[in-house]
């Protein structure tokens, strides 16, 4: 897993990022690729998140805050993600806060379209992501928060909620193939 570095040589920043999102893609596409709706849709236990959901919500978070960082419009309205995964929530909803009944509406009819989604804005995130150096790391980009959140700490952040989600979505997949 992951890119070798030849000896002598550092990674660079852009490759250390591309690393990390490369990381989150390969767990999404190995926790959805060949489900059924019906199992990407399957709970594990009453109110509990279902792999379409993780993904789809790992996705809009990683969207919403790689966006707002690159200064562009999300992946999710501008290559309307949204009209084909037609949920009943506001175009800006990320999935933060969402109750059981919310989590039981995201019901993609596919695992592609999960993963295309995803695709689609890990895309966009490494391509930006290609130009960082590190004294961007720096930049004030969230001054809501004591102290102001940084670029750099913002990216962590991102990968630290994806790959938890994309861990969850795996344990899920478990669960739902445990009896197959």
């Amino acid at each position: 897993m992951g890119r070798e570095t030849p000896e002598g040589e550092s990674m660079k920043l852009a490759e250390v990022v591309a690393d990390g999102f490369g990381r989150v893609q390969e767990v999404v596409h190995d926790a959805v690729e060949g489900l059924s709706a019906e199992q990407l849709t399957e709970s594990p236990a009453p109110g509990a998140n279902t792999i379409a959901w993780l993904v789809w919500h790992l996705t809009r978070v990683q969207d919403d805050h790689v966006a707002d960082l690159m200064g562009t419009e999300q992946i999710w309205t501008a290559q309307d993600w949204v009209g084909r995964f037609s949920l009943p929530f506001p175009a800006s909803d990320t999935g933060y806060g969402h109750r059981p009944e919310d989590v039981e509406a995201v019901r993609p009819d596919s695992a592609d379209l999960l993963t295309g989604y995803y695709d689609a804005v890990h895309e966009a995130t490494t391509a930006w992501a290609a130009g960082l150096a590190e004294a961007d790391l720096d930049r004030i980009v969230d001054e809501g928060w004591d102290p102001p959140v940084t670029l750099g700490v913002r990216l962590v952040s991102v990968l630290s909620d994806d790959l938890q989600h994309a861990g969850q979505a795996a344990y899920v997949r478990g669960l739902v193939l445990r009896d197959t």
